[in-house]
């Protein structure tokens, strides 16, 4: 005998039961995860944007340049490095964007912004730590600061670089960097601290750019996420149990959705390749957003306009990043600098013929003296060309001071001090003091702790009652012994207030001209015939690796 169903009608009212406990459960934990992802979204007008603004041409960056650098106040005194603390949180949020998007579920679909950063990762990490390794904590905190604008408190220089990554989208390359900063100076020059810091700035702006893509990418993914988990919910009931349909687009509008681009496109795509009876939750989504003034079409259209977007923004700010890399940045300072420009105009026509570290060791005197006076860099270094010409027309070209260096790194750097009222620190008087005497200060020092330490040792032992020839004998033992530990004590000390010196150098990288025609004289004794092989070998070693048409190699016997 077969036995019907309902003829056991609390087994069927069981049944019914657990399927209505297991679609409520289904229902709270969506509604759950929609609350999770409203908590976690920003406040629109709390987001930070990319830096996505108008795109501008090289006129038109030359004039916003000028604008920009109108409108600039800045304070010059110290204030708080915040740019590090930023650099920390921005490299924080892009490396949980990596391991997310490392996480993601096999059959889940990569925007392909996030397989740009996915990529290119490592190098993200190592501008990361080069920008880390390049911005010590003193050296932005002497940087201008601004006094208005969104960019308040931070350096000047950062506002730049960041204004000139919007208006190009983050396609930074040579040109309109160096148009940029050029129209900006014929308002404003820049330091020489703010011309080396463009490169660390333009790396935490660029990085700034991925980590609010990234943040995006993020919350659209969120989204996506979420519009899946609503669409197999759907699928689940129409499949299941088609006339409770109603009940989850119920639960759908009791839930706050996000209804962003990226939602509602991922929704309606996936609705697309489902049962006609889903598109019920299509005319609720389309009631829904017509309530607010949109349309499915709309967003749709938005997202894939944002995913583009988001795209071009990444792979240029990763190109970008190479180009930092590569580009020629000790050519680059000094074309745009005004010190430079100035002291190229050195009477005596040498700095043009120096090497690269002499001119930088020139152009820091420079820096270091406009630091502890009230003159602008340019300014100090107009006052060193003036007292250069002034000694040309009274000794002539002939005489030392016909060059600008004898007034920026020698003894004449005392007379230009005076002249533009410099007001020295501490420590470079007892350096200067030191380089005057250095006999007084290094024997001298030697000789006072030396005796410091004997007086010490002879009071202790008079206390000890020890006296005569026992006292005589060990005291001079002990001042042989405390002169030893004087000697290295006035070594070390040295070398923390002195720095070394290093001699200006020519630059002889394209060649020696013939005006400085050198030879090179090696003394040695003619001993044997087998010994001067070897050295007229050895001679020939140096000739063949220092080829140069006035650069000569030659013997001379010893006596």
């Amino acid at each position: 005998m077969v036995t019907q169903p309902d003829e056991f009608p609390c087994i069927t009212q069981w049944q019914e039961s657990r399927l209505k406990s297991k679609n409520n459960i289904q229902t709270l934990s969506l509604r759950w995860q929609t609350w999770l992802a409203g908590q976690k979204r920003p406040h629109p007008d709390a987001g930070e944007p990319p830096l996505r603004a108008e795109l501008f041409s090289v006129e038109q960056l030359a004039r916003h340049a000028k604008a920009l650098a109108t409108n600039h106040l800045i304070v010059t005194r110290q204030g708080s490095n915040s740019l590090l603390a930023r650099l920390r949180q921005n490299e924080d949020i892009l490396r949980t964007f990596n391991r997310a998007t490392l996480a993601v579920n096999p059959g889940w679909r990569i925007t392909p912004a996030a397989e740009w950063l996915l990529d290119n990762f490592y190098l993200i990490e190592e501008q990361i730590q080069m920008a880390k390794r390049h911005l010590p904590r003193d050296y932005s905190r002497e940087l201008p600061r601004l006094l208005n604008g969104p960019c308040t408190g931070l350096p000047r220089v950062y506002d730049i670089v960041l204004e000139l990554i919007s208006h190009v989208d983050a396609q930074i390359d040579a040109t309109t960097l160096g148009a940029f900063i050029a129209a900006y100076q014929t308002v404003h020059y820049l330091k020489l601290g703010e011309l080396w810091a463009i490169p660390i700035m333009l790396r935490l702006g660029l990085i700034e750019n991925l980590q609010r893509v990234a943040t995006r990418l993020t919350i659209a993914r969120e989204d996506r996420n979420l519009a899946d988990l609503w669409v197999n919910r759907l699928q689940e009931m129409a499949e299941k149990n088609p006339s409770h349909l109603v009940i989850v687009v119920a639960d759908m509008a009791k839930s706050d959705l996000p209804l962003s681009s990226s939602f509602v496109a991922e929704f309606c795509q996936r609705l697309s390749r489902q049962s006609p009876v889903l598109h019920l939750a299509r005319g609720w989504l389309e009631q829904r957003l017509g309530q607010q003034g949109l349309s499915i079409e709309q967003l749709v259209q938005l997202d894939s306009q944002n995913q583009a977007a988001d795209q071009v923004s990444v792979s240029h700010s990763i190109t970008s990043l190479r180009f930092l890399s590569a580009m020629d940045w000790k050519e680059f300072v000094e074309n745009l600098s005004l010190v430079e420009t100035t002291l190229r105009s050195d009477p005596a026509n040498v700095y043009d013929t120096m090497d690269f570290s002499t001119r930088d060791r020139y152009r820091h005197s420079v820096e270091f003296l406009a630091r502890n006076s009230q003159l602008s860099e340019a300014e100090v270094a107009q006052r060193a060309i003036q007292l250069t010409a002034d000694s040309v027309r009274q000794k002539g070209l002939g005489d030392r001071t016909a060059h600008v260096g004898f007034y920026l790194i020698d003894k004449g750097q005392t007379q230009l001090a005076r002249l533009i009222k410099v007001h020295l620190p501490r420590r470079t008087i007892l350096e200067r003091s030191i380089h005057r005497l250095p006999l007084v200060f290094y024997a001298g020092g030697i000789g006072v702790l030396t005796l410091l330490a004997t007086f010490a040792f002879m009071r202790q032992s008079l206390a000890l009652e020890v006296q005569g020839w026992k006292l005589i004998f060990f005291t001079l033992v002990f001042l042989l012994c405390a002169s030893q530990l004087a000697v290295a004590l006035m070594n070390w000390l040295s070398t923390l207030l002195v720095k070394p010196c290093l001699l200006p150098r020519m630059d002889y990288s394209a060649g020696i001209p013939e005006d400085c025609r050198t030879m090179v004289v090696v003394p040695t004794m003619l001993s044997s015939v087998a010994g001067v092989d070897r050295l007229i070998e050895t001679l020939e070693i140096h000739h063949l690796a220092n080829r140069d048409d006035h650069l000569h190699f030659a013997f001379s016997r010893a006596r």
